[in-house]
């Protein structure tokens, strides 16, 4: 996966405040490039820098393997919940997800303006012809 994909996925994430989540598909479409598997597999390999319990599946999931951590930061955050999220809380049983109906992240005018800019810039950085590192070309 190109880098630059892989940065821009990554800044949009972090904008996206407490309390709110965005899905992958999200994530993608806002970018204008990729598709929700994409950005799944950069928040799956390189989220961890950036609040990556808030970009998840579209039927508001947690990443898997992360649920408990994932439950803290919502209930911290006051991110919307359904289903039986104090039971898996207190006991690790239950099943519970965000609720992205109420909780999609709805960004602002300024918001757009600097993810217009990231999606552009992604666009230029995409269709830049690569030229190998390997000292040998001109």
């Amino acid at each position: 996966m190109r880098t630059e994909y892989v940065e821009a996925v990554l800044e949009l994430a972090a904008m996206v405040p407490a309390g709110a989540a965005l899905a992958y598909g999200d994530v993608a479409e806002l970018l204008g490039a990729g598709g929700p598997r994409q950005v799944g597999s950069v928040m799956s390999h390189h989220g961890s820098s950036v609040p990556w319990w808030r970009i998840l599946k579209a039927n508001g999931d947690a990443p898997p393997g992360h649920e408990r951590e994932a439950l803290a930061f919502y209930l911290a955050e006051g991110t919307p919940l359904l289903g039986s999220y104090l039971d898996y809380e207190r006991t690790g049983e239950g099943r519970w997800r965000v609720d992205l109906m109420a909780g999609r992240w709805a960004p602002n005018e300024p918001d757009f303006e600097q993810i217009d800019a990231i999606a552009e810039r992604l666009e230029r950085e995409l269709h830049r012809l690569s030229v190998p590192n390997d000292e040998m070309s001109v």
